[in-house]
Formats: structure tokens, C-alpha cells, sequence
């Protein structure tokens, strides 16, 4: 299928480039010293991700450790509470071993990292679904494992604080600036640059210099690709849509990377939080413009400076002021519409899939959920297929002690 002169027939072929860019977007902007660490690491998985015995091993890993393939499920209630025109569904990546989506790369990273001789994995997280996720990959490799997260995520994610401590992590709480994603990526780095040659940065997103966009996006395409062939397996077509959230991007890239070949209307959801001023969201793709952070370009929000700007959302997972550079090349392509959803609208989504389904989602995936259910009611008939990229067990404190019980 050709989309505004890309074929994508052939696209995971040509994006990212060699110098890892995504059209404009993408690329390595690191000092020198990380460069090299940066050229270890592409050089590595170019030479034994592709191997036989690294994807058979990784396959089991996910087949025996991870549970997978995770089900796609029929959401028949809250499908007829919508009017019964459009059907929804869910691929159940809540359902993989720790709770999200992001132990699909936390595994692949760390068994890279294993082959490549490396003692300690370090990484950021927000939400914590990622530091749990690198903590019970570390235990699972017996490597040493850094987690740097905010002081404002500590507290409200105190749940998943808890699991990277029982699986041996050490967390590194982040005091500085917002003490929200964006430091903790900060504080992060600046570990790494200090330790590179014992360890990894496991990066938690389609973010960050190359070879990370690629190389997560990579990982994550599972998703996709079994959400692709269960749908047709229990529907005999396509779906008409797909939805997922997107922050930095990792569920979403790697659910879409399943689709970008097909008819098929694809959708990220990024966080309005409170509203359209700044500070007050974290729609970077909504309302940034092209700029450069944590080694990479691509659209970000910006203050009156040019810098990072303040972003907020109720998820942490989402509440980063930039997105993935291959988000930002769909973006621009127009292959993947990206829009919106408030607060307000995520939580009461939150309730409703709780309460119709039996499924209790990561407030972060809450956004999708919630954008799905829009869009049902503007279409006449047809399907979504929602990427249900995290449980919410992480939040219902936060969200009964913020909410009440709806």
C-alpha cells in the first residue's frame, strides 16, 4: 500500500535510515562519548538481534516467561451499551506477564544485554509499568538494575514503586525540576554517560537517540502482529480502526506497526489533561513543533524559551513533553491521526470498561479506551480494536483517593 508517496509495502525496510532518521525526525544528538556507546549498541543489535539463536531464544522467552500471545477480546457490553453498531475490541496486552506492554522490549534490551557482556541495565520510568517491567527482566538475567523515577511519580505510583524493590531494583528517586518523566529520563542519562561501559540504558520508549525508536519499535511489533492475525482469526476481516495511547509511543508503535500496510484507520491518543493551555496537557503532537531532546528530533512541546515545556497529565506514563520520532514522521505522513482526550474523559472510561467488562485498565490505556468509545459513536457500523496496553492495579489507589468510586 502506497500513503503519500511512502510504500509501505516496504517502509520497516528504509525507516528509520542508516543515520537512524524518520524522514526529518529521529538521529543521535549526544556527545561524542555517548555516541560510541550509542554505535555499540546498533552495531550489536544489527549483529545478534538478527541471529537465530537470539530470536529463538527471545521467542520462547515470550512463549514460556511472558505468556504470550496475549488474547484479543470481544467488549460485547460495552459494545451494545454504545448502541451495538460499532463493535469494540481489545488486544489484552494488561495480560502479559507484569502487567503492560513494556516487558516486550524490557526483555529484548536486557537479553542484548546479556549477550553483550554488560553487568546493569539502567532506565526511567513514569507510570513505573516500564521499572517493573526492566526490574523482573533484570531478575530474570541476574543483572543489577537503576531505576530513576520522579519524586510526584513515587507517590502516586507507590504500588509498582513497591514490585521494582521485591525484584531487586534499586530506585532512584528524581527531585529536581517537575520530578515528573522528563527528569527522570534527565537523571538517567546522565548515570549512563557515567557507566556505559558496564551497562545498558534500556530506554522506555520509541524515544531517545538511535538506535532506540528502532530497536523498541521492534521489539513492541509483537503486539501488532498478533493482534493483526487474532482479528482476522475471530472476525474474518480487518478491523476498521485502531486505537492506542500515546505518550513516548512504545504500545502504540508497536500495535500500529501491525497495520501500517492495511486499510485500516489508525489512531494515537495523546493526554489533554486539564485543557489546551500550556502546562496544563501533554499533547506534544497536537500542539508542538519540531525540536530536539534527549538526543533525538522530533515535535515537542516548547515554553517561551524553546525549552521542554511543563506538560502534565493524570497518567505518568503519558506525561512527557515530547513523542517519538516515527510518531512525529506519521504524524507529518498523515497515516496516523492523532488527537485528544481529557482527564475527565479518561477516568470516566476508566470506570466504564471496570465496570461493563471486568477489566480494570492503566489509566494511561484508559485514554485509548475512552477515544475508542468516541469514535464508535461517529461511526455508522464497523469495529475497533483498542490497544489495552496496561491493568490498572498501579492506579486505583491514586484514583479512589482523586475520584472516589464512580
Amino acid at each position: 500500500m502506497k500513503f503519500n508517496g511512502i510504500d509501505f509495502d516496504t517502509y520497516f525496510n528504509n525507516y528509520p535510515d542508516e543515520n537512524g532518521y524518520f524522514g526529518k525526525y529521529g538521529g543521535v544528538y549526544i556527545d561524542d562519548k555517548l555516541k560510541a556507546a550509542m554505535a555499540e549498541i546498533t552495531e550489536a543489535y544489527y549483529s545478534i538481534c538478527q541471529s537465530r539463536k537470539f530470536i529463538a531464544e527471545l521467542r520462547r522467552i515470550r512463549k514460556e516467561f511472558q505468556g504470550r500471545p496475549t488474547p484479543v477480546t470481544h467488549l460485547e457490553r460495552l459494545s451494545d451499551a454504545l448502541g451495538g453498531k460499532v463493535q469494540l475490541y481489545a488486544k489484552r496486552e494488561d495480560l502479559n506477564h507484569s502487567g503492560a506492554n513494556k516487558l516486550n522490549h524490557c526483555m529484548g534490551e536486557a537479553l542484548l544485554a546479556k549477550y553483550m557482556g554488560k553487568k546493569k541495565v539502567i532506565a526511567e520510568t513514569g507510570a513505573g509499568q516500564h521499572g517493573v517491567a526492566l526490574a523482573t527482566a533484570a531478575a530474570y538475567f541476574g543483572l543489577e538494575c537503576d531505576i530513576y523515577m520522579g519524586t510526584v511519580d513515587i507517590k502516586k505510583q507507590a504500588p509498582n514503586v513497591a514490585r521494582m524493590k521485591i525484584l531487586g531494583a534499586n530506585v532512584v528517586e528524581v527531585t529536581h525540576g517537575l520530578q515528573t518523566l522528563k527528569e527522570a529520563v534527565d537523571a538517567a542519562f546522565d548515570a549512563y554517560s557515567k557507566e556505559y561501559k558496564d551497562a545498558i540504558y534500556c530506554i522506555g520508549s520509541v524515544v531517545g537517540p538511535h538506535p532506540f525508536p528502532m530497536m523498541v519499535r521492534d521489539f513492541q511489533s509483537v503486539v501488532g502482529i498478533e493482534a493483526r492475525e487474532q482479528f482476522i482469526g475471530m472476525t474474518g476481516e480487518l478491523p476498521d480502526a485502531v486505537v492506542a495511547c500515546v505518550g513516548g509511543g512504545s504500545n502504540a508503535m508497536g500495535m500500529f506497526s501491525g497495520f501500517l500496510n492495511d486499510p485500516v484507520d489508525l489512531y494515537g491518543v495523546e493526554p489533554l489533561g486539564r485543557g489546551e493551555k500550556l502546562g496544563d496537557h501533554a499533547a506534544s503532537l497536537k500542539y508542538g513543533e519540531e525540536g530536539i531532546m534527549h538526543g533525538f528530533n522530533s515535535i515537542m512541546l516548547k515554553d517561551e524559551n524553546g525549552d521542554p515545556a511543563p506538560v502534565y497529565s493524570v497518567a505518568s506514563g503519558l506525561d512527557y513533553p515530547s513523542s517519538g520520532p516515527e510518531h512525529a514522521f506519521l504524524h507529518d505522513l498523515g497515516r496516523v491521526k492523532y488527537d485528544v482526550v481529557s482527564d475527565d474523559e479518561t477516568i470516566d472510561a476508566f470506570f466504564e470498561l471496570s465496570r461493563m467488562e471486568g477489566i480494570i485498565p492503566a489509566i494511561e490505556s484508559a485514554h485509548a479506551v475512552a477515544y475508542g468509545m468516541k469514535l464508535a459513536k461517529t461511526m455508522g457500523k464497523g469495529s475497533v480494536l483498542i490497544n489495552l496496553s496496561g491493568r490498572g492495579d498501579k492506579d486505583m489507589d491514586y484514583v479512589i483517593e482523586r475520584y472516589g468510586i464512580r
